[in-house]
């Protein structure tokens, strides 16, 4: 048998070059280390005090009852959706606009997603035709503050309550924003956010479930895992759990971060000001909308939309224009009634015009604290040079 190979290289091997602008790069300091370490010095490594004091801090931060950390904003979901008796047979109304871990669990869960056209503004579902979808197998609303921008939750909700569904609030892009004096997170039935790059908040892995039904709340800590003293019982019934908490080490980082929160966002609103800044002069660009009744936005990236004359060809040119700067973007959203899996339930392009509208042509450019006005500036000149090379110039309405 051949000896195992061993792993040669640095970190900096397996990761984009320094000179690259990076999509997004988390905001560490010696805070995290220093948690980090007390964390690898503890006697537990999982499922200990910081675990619970991770979901205790965030709890409070957010005016919920309870907070249950997982191991991310999909199998959060998912969890969430057990705990509701949500399965095969049943629909859950969405949008396929976002970034689609979370849509992914209604999937995993057996349950059927029905897709809603979004507000073409700020890109949420919109609450008129989310309830043109309801039908007697809707059990449940499943809407996200996409990019950190809340969703119309007061209209949200009259449409769960009058069919009597459940709200699932998706919060796993937006951390720090506020509606009608609330912050996101606190008006779904359950919320769930995603602790992964590029979140403000970030553990490299994990995410939170919370609520304020403590029913519900009990049954996500049963679903999560079986504690130590469960190792001997039989009385797993008919309900399996997961093994897909936290670890001591996501919680510390977790912590840390919560601690630091309101810098973490200063910094990112200082990012975004070079960003406005720049933009500006762009001919073409849609800018930055908020709704009446928001009180605060904080982005998960800087998104860019372009005008109707840009094709989704050209915007996959700029990317590549972009890279060959390097720059790291990505186009925003492949939705996802226009991916294979869904196709084959039915759907097709041309049934959402608006988030095909919106898909299309928005782009997301890099957006982290360690961003100077040197590099923004670099950033919007090399995209404006790209745009005029594929086309540009052309008033988006």
């Amino acid at each position: 048998m051949n000896a195992p190979t061993e792993l040669s290289g640095t970190a900096e091997d397996f990761e984009l070059p320094e000179d690259w602008l990076q999509l997004s790069d988390p905001d560490v300091t010696e805070v995290e280390v220093e948690l980090v370490t007390r964390a690898l010095h503890g006697a537990r490594l999982s499922g200990g005090p910081l675990v619970e004091a991770f979901e205790q801090r965030f709890a409070a931060l957010l005016g919920r009852r309870h907070a249950v950390a997982v191991a991310s904003g999909t199998i959060g979901t998912w969890l969430a959706l057990r705990a509701l008796g949500i399965g095969p047979g049943d629909e859950v109304v969405a949008s396929p606009y976002g970034w689609h871990q979370v849509m992914h669990a209604v999937t995993l869960a057996g349950a059927r997603l029905v897709f809603a056209d979004i507000d073409y503004w700020t890109g949420c579902l919109d609450a008129t035709r989310a309830a043109a979808q309801v039908t007697p197998a809707t059990k449940a609303i499943l809407a996200g503050n996409v990019n950190g921008h809340p969703a119309a939750w007061e209209a949200l909700r009259a449409v769960a309550d009058g069919h009597g569904l459940k709200l699932i609030e998706d919060s796993t892009e937006a951390i720090g924003s506020r509606y009608l004096g609330r912050p996101v997170g606190s008006f779904g039935d359950l919320s769930v956010f995603d602790f992964s790059q590029p979140s403000a908040l970030c553990c490299g892995e994990g995410g939170m479930v919370v609520t304020d039904d403590d029913a519900l709340a009990a049954e996500l800590r049963y679903l999560r895992s079986r504690a130590l003293a469960d190792r001997r019982s039989v009385s797993v019934g008919s309900r399996v759990p997961l093994q897909c908490g936290v670890s001591e080490l996501t919680a510390s980082l977790g912590l840390a971060q919560l601690a630091r929160l309101p810098q973490l966002l200063d910094k990112r609103k200082a990012v975004e000001a070079l960003y406005l800044e720049q933009v500006q002069t762009f001919e073409g660009i849609k800018p930055p909308y908020i709704r009446p009744g928001v009180d605060e936005v904080h982005w998960m990236l800087y998104v860019v939309h372009l005008g109707k004359r840009f094709t989704a060809s050209a915007c996959d040119q700029i990317v590549e224009d972009l890279a060959e700067a390097m720059i790291e973007s990505a186009l925003y959203c492949q939705p996802l009634h226009q991916q294979f899996h869904y196709q084959r339930q039915g759907w097709r392009r041309g049934q959402l015009p608006l988030v095909e509208r919106i898909a299309d042509r928005a782009i997301a450019l890099p957006f982290h604290a360690h961003l100077t006005s040197d590099h923004v500036r670099f950033i919007v000149k090399t995209m404006k040079d790209s745009t005029v090379n594929v086309g540009a110039g052309a008033a988006i309405y």
